[in-house]
């Protein structure tokens, strides 16, 4: 732990956080991780902290972000031109902020080359399951896992919230059924006329409904719902090509093209980086 001063220094819950060492005693490091904090991205970083964050990731190794640690990182142009995220109430504000950064606003956590940024709150658990893979190796990063109870080792990729939390409660009643049904059976025939006779209107009707009510197409939600629902199964232990039948891609080829271009890994890899049994 190191703070800009080497002063101990009080969080927002009341506590103090003891700091080793003052950010101008350190040497190079082979990994630097910026956290955030409440309130730091709603006024001007002091300069002290600034020049901190400049001292303690030059020339570092590897260096990484929690939450709004990113507009740090970002302020002093390390982010310029790479790909990031931070938390996604902070999403909008990080893209205005810094406009250089090409901002990924829905993912867990971000690499870009020795730059990893991540969404924030247990997301930094990701980043850190992620950091302890590539300097261990899988193994001891699903040990780590089993260790700390957690249920699986989430991918980078995958998204801060699941569509239904995004999306919410629609208000229209007949949206809402057509919804639920989708997540309640995700291998059905959703194609625009099958769902446009399930809620007895037009294609036009429905999409535009769609988009009105859940801001996306018709399409991409049902997409999406499907690789929720084949990541719950495969973290279940059902089979690939038993996933990918049973929640609506078809094929095992067709989950595994979705896969890569929506979560960047193959269901396969993903496979992988879920929980072992011991």
């Amino acid at each position: 732990m190191v703070s800009s001063d080497g002063r101990a220094k009080r969080a927002s819950n009341g506590h103090y956080l003891t700091a080793e060492a003052a950010a101008g005693e350190t040497g190079v490091l082979d990994t630097v991780i910026v956290p955030g904090a409440y309130g730091m991205v709603s006024k001007p970083f002091e300069q002290e902290l600034v020049e901190a964050v400049s001292h303690l990731t030059n020339d570092a190794g590897r260096i990484a972000s929690v939450c709004t640690g990113a507009f740090l990182l970002a302020h002093g142009g390390l982010l310029n031109y790479r790909n990031a995220t931070t938390h996604w109430t902070q999403v909008e504000r990080f893209r205005r902020s810094y406009p250089l950064v090409h901002v990924v606003p829905d993912a867990l956590f971000v690499q870009d080359g020795s730059i990893i940024t991540s969404a924030g709150i247990s997301s930094g658990v990701d980043l850190a399951l992620f950091m302890v893979e590539e300097d261990y190796g899988p193994d001891v990063a699903r040990a780590v896992v089993r260790q700390m109870v957690i249920f699986n080792q989430r991918p980078g990729g995958q998204s801060q919230h699941s569509v239904a939390v995004r999306v919410g409660v629609p208000r229209d009643h007949v949206l809402r059924k057509l919804l639920d049904r989708i997540t309640a059976d995700p291998g059905a025939d959703y194609s625009i006329d099958a769902m446009a006779a399930m809620t007895n209107l037009s294609a036009s009707s429905l999409a535009r409904l769609f988009q009105e009510g859940t801001n996306t197409s018709p399409g991409r939600y049902v997409e999406t719902v499907r690789i929720e629902a084949a990541q719950a199964m495969l973290q279940r232990g059902t089979t690939v090509a038993a996933a990918a039948a049973a929640s609506g891609f078809g094929s095992a080829e067709t989950m595994r093209r979705v896969f890569t271009q929506k979560i960047g890994m193959s269901p396969s890899l993903y496979l992988e980086r879920l929980l072992c049994p011991p």
